[in-house]
């Protein structure tokens, strides 16, 4: 996935979206409402854009990668952060 800065378009058959974009997608997980992103929200976000076997360990790792302020959440202050992520490693 490539985050870019204009609107939602598809590239060589990857997703291209801009950062609010993302927010919006991930914010589809939240489950509970509270404004973050669990490891479990995640894997289900990872289950959804084909992200294959084990989401669970997926996410358990990305969480360890993108979470700042090592709370077990990614909130919006480290959207940024698993964007980055994405764009690098998914």
């Amino acid at each position: 996935m490539a985050i870019k800065t204009r609107t939602y378009s598809v590239v060589d058959g990857k997703r291209e979206m801009t950062i609010d974009e993302f927010k919006r997608w991930l914010k589809k997980f939240d489950d509970d409402k509270d404004g973050r992103i669990s490891r479990d929200e995640l894997a289900d976000a990872i289950r959804v854009s084909r992200g294959g076997w084990f989401t669970g360990r997926k996410s358990k790792r990305i969480i360890g990668s993108v979470d700042a302020d090592r709370n077990g959440f990614i909130d919006d202050n480290e959207i940024k952060n698993l964007a980055e992520f994405a764009e690098k490693y998914l």
